[in-house]
Formats: structure tokens, sequence, C-alpha cells
């Protein structure tokens, strides 16, 4: 299985000039190879194979830069048309902004050209770079690719990434099973009664960060002042992500040492932000990216997170007596039933959603 580490960096200043070079040539080479695909297409209606030599010739200072860092572009952008064909949803590649783009770039590990040793880190052409290790690397570990990147606010961070033994045994019981409902406030619900006290990070800095962007808008954009309002603005932003995180990876990973299974429903946040003008609760939650975590913490474990499908009348059923209700407006807080249960209705849900999973798990051991 792989494994990343993501370790900040301090590269010096003709370091940082070279990086911001690869960034921009990653780009260039993503948006050309891009352009090439669609005018080849319109013309013959026939797919371009298209590869970073083939524009060396034309832009020799592409040539400045890591080569296995142009590869990889060609490989992301093969992967957007792939995932375009596979799920139409996920939209068509897009070019790529100088402005609004993350700024990264991946390079592999060939013939050792990438060392770790001693706080610092050896890169192709970058050569040695300081870098603040957190944790230690176990010594099995086999690396296999770095992904530099740029953060908003400046920082430089290199995550890498590792091949690893899964050693976890599997022992998926139906004793220790989990459901967890989505909550507007707090995140999440579970069977068990508790509730995930998410602080609303977003909503608590919010009052902050209007300031800064209002002051960011009454600045000349391009002047001095405004970059250095906007790397405020990038900062105020970068906290309120680290500290979402920082909860985030706590809670999961209490849950996956806690409990042999966990049941989730799988929702689509993205639609959901859009309705009820709830988009700012939803994405403050960053629900999503919790379940994330929470999957791979329980796969390393050798544990398992079991998806109940959206359409499962979790909310409706009484956790009971079994009765599906026609309808529950969302103004119910609480859930009533005629058999004379009541309770807090996502309390009910998450319930609900525990024994389907049990039942989804149960049948695919009857299955195996």
């Amino acid at each position: 299985m792989n494994r990343a580490y993501r370790f900040r960096i301090y590269p010096d200043k003709e370091q940082q000039g070279l990086l911001a070079r690869t960034f921009g040539s990653c780009r260039f080479i993503y948006n050309q190879m891009l352009s090439d695909k669609i005018a080849a297409y319109e013309k013959d209606k026939k797919m371009l194979l298209t590869t970073p030599a083939m524009y060396k010739g034309r832009f020799p200072w592409l040539k400045e830069v890591d080569s296995l860092a142009l590869a990889n572009v060609q490989l992301h952008l093969e992967k957007a048309y792939k995932n375009f064909f596979k799920n139409p949803k996920s939209g068509y590649p897009k070019y790529k902004s100088k402005h609004t783009s993350r700024k990264s770039y991946t390079t592999n590990l060939v013939n050792g050209n990438i060392v770790i040793n001693k706080g610092k880190i050896k890169l192709p052409k970058l050569g040695s770079i300081r870098m603040k290790q957190h944790r230690k690397i176990p010594a099995d570990y086999r690396l296999k690719s770095v992904t530099v990147s740029q953060e908003p606010s400046g920082k430089y961070y290199a995550s890498i990434l590792f091949l690893c033994e899964n050693q976890a045994e599997k022992h998926v019981g139906t004793d220790k099973v989990l459901g967890i409902d989505f909550a507007l406030y707090g995140m999440a619900v579970f069977s068990d009664g508790s509730k995930a006290e998410y602080p609303m990070f977003y909503k608590t800095a919010q009052k902050k960060l209007a300031r800064e962007q209002r002051a960011l808008s009454r600045c000349v954009r391009g002047s001095s002042n405004y970059r250095k309002q906007k790397l405020k603005v990038a900062k105020c932003h970068e906290k309120i992500r680290n500290q979402r995180k920082d909860f985030q990876h706590k809670l999961s990973c209490g849950i996956a040492d806690t409990y042999d299974a966990v049941s989730v429903e799988t929702l689509d946040m993205k639609e959901m932000s859009r309705a009820h003008h709830f988009g700012k609760g939803v994405m403050d939650n960053g629900y999503g990216m919790f379940q994330q975590m929470l999957e791979y913490k329980l796969t390393e474990k050798g544990k398992k997170l079991i998806y109940v499908d959206r359409f499962f009348p979790s909310s409706k059923t009484c956790s009971v007596c079994g009765r599906v209700k026609k309808e529950l407006l969302l103004s119910e807080r609480t859930y009533r039933c005629v058999c004379g249960n009541h309770m807090d209705r996502d309390v009910n849900a998450a319930i609900n959603i525990r024994e389907e999973g049990i039942r989804i798990l149960s049948e695919s051991k009857e299955c195996a």
C-alpha cells in the first residue's frame, strides 16, 4: 500500500526561483498539450498523442526544469481525460490559470535522484533543501515520488510517497459497528447518541476574514500593499483549513481505533451545498474529507467503511419498530413514532444507518 508524509521545506532564493519556473513550465506544458489535443480532435476527430519532448525544440527553456515533472504532467492530463470519459460529471479537462491554479509538480525516484538525510531532502535540479521532518520514516518504506507544492501563504511543502507493506489483519466484525449521520451543525451524529461537536472554524473566523478581505478590496490590484494584504487573507484561510484538518484527523483516528466497522451514507456534498442556502455550513464541515480520512485509517487497520445508499430512508424510518414515515419535514428535529419512540432525528438516522451497514456487511460475508 502507499503512504504519504508531508513535510515543510525551506528553499533558498535561488531554489525558489527554479521552483517558480518549474511550476510555470508544468502549467504551460499542460495547457499546450490540452490545446493541441482539442485542435487535433476538432480537425481530424482523432485523439492526438502528445509528450513534453515534442515541445522542447520550440521552447528550449523547458530543458531548465526537471524532465520527470513534465512527464508527470502528461500522465495527469491523460488521467483527466480518462476520468471525463468514465464519468462525464467530473467535467472536461480545463486550462490551468496562472493566478488560481495550485502551484505544484511531481517528480519520481530514478537512480537515487531523491535522497532524504539529516533534515534535508535532495531533489532533481534543486539540490539539497532544508526540511522540517517532524516524524520518523520507517526503514522498510520504499520511496516512490515527491510532490512539491507552494501554498498561497508562500510556504513550501514536500509530500513524499512511500510504498509499504500492509500488515494489518482482517478482523471486520459486527460487534463494534458505528453509524454516522451527517449533521449541518456539528458535522456528524453517531449511533451511540454522541455528536462530533465540530467547532465550525470558518464561521468563528468569518468576521476577521471579512475584515481582511474588505481591506484587500480597497488596495490597488498589483501594488505592494495588495500583495501584502493578499498574503494576510491567505494565512487566514490556511489557519481555518489547518484547524479543520487537525480536528478531523483526531476524530477519525479515535473512531478507527475504537470500532471494527463504520457505516456512512453516500452523500453528494456538492449538491447538498447548493440546496436550501446551506452552502457555507456544508463546506465548513468538510464531511467529505472526513469520510476519506476515516476510510484510509480503517483500511490500514484491516477494518472497513460501509457505504449505505443515499436514498435509504434513514431519517424517515423508526429505529425501534421499523415503520417508515411518508413525510418528514426538515424543521422536525425530533422523531416521533406511534410506537412511542421519541428521539433526536439525527440519532435515529444514525442508528438506522448502523443497522443497514450491519446487514450489508453480513450479506457480503455470506457471499464470500
